[in-house]
């Protein structure tokens, strides 16, 4: 295992168009970690207010991915596999206050992709009633999930939320795919969709089924949001026309900022907790990737409103259609 114990203090340039607030933000990486063993690439998605990090870990030489789980101290579990894994694909996605351990797997028979629930040592299935597929992203701390499926027909892909098993799916209107990365413990969603063009855009959901879009800085070419925490502050990262993909952070979407590990062209910023640490990934020179825990210090920027600002539409809950299932590495 290694880890390289930093301080790196960024002041964060706000993207044009964007507040003032935005350049009051600064990311202090702590460390940077790699999951133990030789040709691993390590892909941290979620991080819980205990400081505990849940990812995944691909095999470079044969790409099977597992998930990991790294606790506050640093120690990493085994590698973990869904027992109904016959496709070489486990993935850590989501991680709340109690250990509950969100993610998906593939089925070798057929490529199609189910959720499961992780308790201790004890795995749940966790698939959405009628669909093809399921992949559950994010878990807040009532057990609440939210992700992606792909419904009966095999082809339409749309977000869904569950809250207290009560399932509700939506999706972006005009998009070919919706995907939902995160839901916070008032319900508020943070995700990403394709459009007709398949250019990724980031979106908010509210508690009460309000739609934010598109959220991207100025000349992006993709944007993902992956993370919000119960402030609702949100990470993601954007691709530039340089073709430069850089972290994201916000506070509300007119404040939006950007953050690259130094040295790197690709970093993504993948979860944050209620104290403002965030993991992710950066990729270095030889395509290693590389872990992140980090942490936004806001220098004085009030705590954010939960309200969204204008741009919104109301939820739909009809799909728009899609071939296959996209779920970017994250």
């Amino acid at each position: 295992m290694r880890v390289r114990h930093l301080i790196i203090t960024t002041v964060l340039a706000g993207l044009p168009l964007f507040g003032n607030a935005a350049a009051a933000a600064r990311i202090e990486v702590i460390e940077t970690f790699d999951f133990p063993g030789v040709g691993k690439l390590t892909e941290p998605q979620k991080i819980n207010d205990r400081g505990d990090i849940v990812g995944t870990v691909i095999d470079a030489a044969t790409g099977v991915s597992k998930g990991f789980y790294r606790s506050r101290n640093g120690q990493f579990s085994r590698p973990f596999v869904e027992p109904n894994d016959t496709g070489g694909l486990t993935n850590g996605r989501g991680i709340n206050n109690a250990r509950v351990i969100c993610g998906n797997y593939t089925d070798g028979s057929d490529g199609r992709s189910h959720g499961y629930l992780l308790a201790g040592h004890v795995f749940t299935s966790f698939d959405v009633p009628d669909a093809s597929e399921t992949l559950p992203f994010g878990i807040n701390n009532a057990g609440d999930v939210a992700g992606t499926l792909v419904a009966s027909d095999g082809v339409t892909q749309s977000a869904f939320l569950s809250v207290g098993g009560a399932v509700t799916i939506f999706a972006i209107p005009d998009a070919a795919a919706t995907l939902a990365y995160q839901v916070n413990d008032s319900n508020q969603t943070a995700g990403f969709y394709f459009d007709a063009d398949s250019v990724t855009h980031g979106f908010l959901r509210a508690s009460d089924g309000t739609l934010t879009y598109p959220i991207e800085p100025e000349g992006a070419t993709a944007t993902a949001l992956f993370g919000n925490n119960d402030s609702n502050w949100v990470v993601g990262r954007y691709t530039d026309a340089a073709g430069v993909t850089h972290g994201l952070f916000f506070v509300t979407p007119d404040e939006l900022v950007t953050f690259d590990y130094p040295g790197s062209t690709f970093t993504s910023l993948n979860g944050i907790n209620a104290q403002g640490y965030i993991t992710g990934r950066y990729v270095d020179a030889d395509g290693g990737e590389h872990g992140i825990l980090a942490k936004v210090h806001l220098d004085g920027t009030s705590k954010p409103s939960n309200a969204l600002p204008a741009k919104v539409t109301k939820p739909v809950l009809s799909s728009p259609t899609r071939s296959g299932i996209g779920a970017p590495a994250m």
